[in-house]
């Protein structure tokens, strides 16, 4: 079996066994999650708290966030959706209805995920405990992506990356903005 075979048949099985987790607590909780996330409205409003309540490290974190996120979005809304045009799920491994709302865009990567992480570990750097609260709904979000049907494991695993890689390149871009004017 190839990798990319593999690969197939682990996201065929883990969508099934996720999208049909039925507990109404669980999926009430995940789809409030993903609507708060939605356009990243969970994100800038945290962006804000952190700002208005954190002085100088809430806005240094808020900033680093909401860069990342921006950037972690043309990446992979902008860039890698229009590249790889990757259906999503079928909808007859979704054992609910929510599989109705999902978007017509490419399935890879997950742009929510991507964004959810990349804000996450940006602002953590300077503000641990504000990483640690965002990375709960980020979790949260990843994997209501694939419960909804919405997306394939690998296409979280995909976004987490672009959104790790957004978080990285946006913390180092500053020292390496003040190197170059040298």
């Amino acid at each position: 079996m190839t990798f990319f075979a593999a690969v197939r048949e682990r996201d065929r099985r883990l969508t099934k066994r996720v999208a049909a987790w039925q507990q109404p607590c669980v999926h009430r909780t995940l789809s409030a999650v993903e609507e708060a996330a939605e356009s990243s409205k969970l994100w800038c409003g945290a962006a804000v708290v952190m700002a208005w309540t954190g002085g100088r490290r809430g806005r240094e974190a808020a900033v680093a966030g909401l860069a990342a996120l921006a950037f972690a979005q043309l990446v992979s809304n902008g860039v890698c959706k229009r590249l790889a045009d990757r259906p999503r799920p079928p909808k007859e491994w979704i054992p609910h209805d929510e599989v109705e709302d999902r978007p017509d865009s490419s399935s890879f990567p997950s742009g929510h995920t991507a964004a959810a992480v990349a804000f996450t570990a940006a602002l953590a750097p300077s503000w641990p405990q504000a990483g640690a609260v965002c990375a709960v709904p980020a979790a949260m979000v990843a994997v209501e992506r694939v419960q909804s049907g919405a997306h394939y494991p690998s296409d979280v695993a995909a976004g987490a990356v672009i959104g790790l890689a957004s978080a990285w390149l946006i913390r180092r871009f500053p020292p390496l903005a003040v190197r170059v004017r040298r």
